[in-house]
């Protein structure tokens, strides 16, 4: 025989020895489930009779010396007098396994307790905290290998999924509570016995030496853009929580009015912070904003766009009304800076020359003027290649004395190109809002102050916190603003957004009525006079990707 057959032979016992060891397994279980179940009465008189026998040696053992032979011949009397009676043994038996298995069924073991969620959570969090809070040479210490968790803790609260929802942490006094350094240390030990999947505000309270610890819920994702109750000047860069605003605005939000505390940024000529810097990571809403603010602007007023990292992301702007120009090249981006620094000073004589006559401003020279700037670092880079004009250097007179002309410039860069940008934009922009997943120290770095919220180890699109003037830092969600000209974009999405522009385009729209066609020749424009670009035909196809201004 071949050892090809002898192999083959080989696997076909092997697979029957199988096939017979899981068929006698199979009958194995079934054969014991059957003996449970015959056996079970037997099971229960047994646990009964052994019942009985405890309870008759403990009541023995419980009887004094000197009756128990007293007990001993009532006992014998008891057992002759049974055996006497007609049927006497039969039913003295019967009657001793009645009981026996009403005895042994007993009620079920009570289930163990579950732990105490504080018990345990709070005991790991105080020893996470000792090597840091815990005085090696008090032997009275707060924190210490052997102490007790609710001698430091205090006001302690979970939610229904027992995570931690709010804690009030005691330290002792020579802890440096002042140091941003300490102070992250114990933020960060804390969010991680939380969890890290939420934020956490940290209150310190340095007079009595408490740490307050409370957990956020999360802010609503769900609105899109649309027409805000807000009054001119005022535009929403949000929505956060109950605690960042004191008022509400009613929004649509999942199909239904809701009532939702918006993060306002008030602008014009009362401001105190005429401009907004805005820093985030790629992905996370930083165009968005751009997109946001635009829409609320172009009612009210002109806007200048200069996209510097070239991706079309405010293409849907081109040959809007009101919008001068939408610049995506170094050379472009040149030319609408240096325009909007001249209109600057233009408005800047004309309100001056109206106050000296006693005369009413021009409506030229108080309507309001947008400067959008997205990732204008890119060109900056450029610019220093070639041995140009850098574009920010463009942008001092617009910082400087936009308040007062009514020019109003919002800079949007990524979080690491926050050293590429100038000071004087660093400066003048005292709006601030950081997008995207950020550490403590980034998130300070960007809005000027330490960041007293823990950010979530996850971060959605358009989640960040915004910092108005001196005021303290607050959590924001942006409303979902996308690019109309997104095809990947949910169609529900875009047609919010193209609801909210000045007027049809047919790349994104349907075909539009027949509008009457622009003059042939531009009309006279004096030198002081403010001029937007021409609007295109809509009845001769797709504009240009770049609407050229008339400076």
């Amino acid at each position: 025989m071949s050892f090809t057959r002898h192999l083959t032979r080989g696997r076909d016992l092997a697979r029957n020895a199988s096939g017979f060891a899981r068929s006698a397994g199979g009958f194995a279980r079934t054969a014991g489930d059957h003996a449970a179940d015959v056996f079970a009465p037997l099971t229960l008189i047994g646990r009964g009779l052994r019942r009985h026998a405890d309870w008759a040696k403990g009541r023995w053992a419980a009887t004094p010396k000197e009756r128990r032979g007293p007990t001993l011949l009532v006992a014998a009397a008891v057992v002759l007098g049974v055996f006497l009676l007609p049927h006497g043994p039969l039913l003295a038996i019967v009657a001793l396994v009645a009981s026996a298995a009403w005895v042994g069924r007993g009620p079920k073991a009570a289930a163990a307790p579950e732990p105490d969620v504080a018990d345990v959570k709070l005991t790991a969090l105080y020893a996470a905290l000792t090597p840091y809070l815990g005085g090696l040479d008090d032997p009275g210490a707060l924190y210490r290998p052997d102490g007790e968790w609710k001698s430091a803790f205090g006001g302690w609260e979970f939610d229904p999924e027992g995570r931690l929802a709010a804690l009030e942490i005691s330290y002792p006094a020579y802890f440096t509570d002042t140091e941003p350094a300490a102070r992250a240390r114990i933020e960060q030990v804390v969010q991680g016995k939380a969890g890290r999947s939420r934020e956490y505000r940290f209150d310190w309270d340095e007079e009595s030496n408490r740490l307050r610890v409370t957990a956020l819920a999360p802010l609503p994702a769900d609105v899109v853009a649309q027409r805000f109750v807000t009054a001119p000047g005022e535009i929403v860069l949000g929505f956060t929580d109950g605690a960042g605003s004191r008022r509400t605005i009613p929004v649509h939000q999942g199909g239904v009015e809701a009532q939702q505390p918006p993060v306002v940024w008030r602008v014009g000529a009362r401001s105190a912070e005429p401009h907004l810097l805005a820093l985030g990571t790629a992905g996370f809403g930083t165009s968005t904003l751009l997109r946001s603010v635009a829409l609320q602007a172009l009612p009210h007023g002109d806007l200048v766009v200069v996209d510097g990292a070239g991706t079309g992301e405010h293409a849907c702007l081109v040959n809007r009304p009101g919008v001068h120009t939408v610049e995506t090249s170094l050379h472009g981006a040149l030319a609408a800076l240096e325009w909007v620094a001249q209109e600057t000073e233009r408005r800047l004589v004309a309100l001056n020359a109206a106050r000296q006559h006693g005369l009413a401003a021009p409506a030229d020279a108080t309507r309001p003027l947008w400067v959008l700037l997205d990732h204008l670092t890119e060109l900056s880079e450029l610019a220093h290649a070639e041995g140009r004009t850098d574009p920010q250097d463009l942008l001092e007179v617009p910082l400087r004395h936009g308040r007062a002309a009514r020019v109003t410039v919002v800079f949007v860069d990524d979080l690491e190109a926050r050293d590429r940008i100038s000071a004087t934009v660093r400066t003048c922009t005292r709006a601030r809002v950081v997008l995207g997943p950020v550490t403590p120290e980034s998130g300070g770095a960007a809005l000027g102050v330490p960041l007293d919220i823990a950010p979530a180890a996850h971060t959605p699109p358009g989640r960040g916190y915004a910092r108005i003037g001196t005021a303290a830092p607050v959590r924001l969600q942006v409303p979902v603003t996308v690019d109309p000209l997104d095809d990947e974009a949910p169609a529900a999405l875009r047609d919010a957004v193209i609801s909210l522009l000045p007027h049809r385009d047919t790349r994104t729209e349907a075909a539009a009525p027949t509008v009457p066609a622009v003059p042939s020749e531009p009309p006279t424009v004096g030198a002081d006079a403010t001029v937007a670009a021409p609007v295109a035909d809509l009845t001769k196809g797709p504009a240009p990707t770049r609407s050229q201004p008339i400076w």
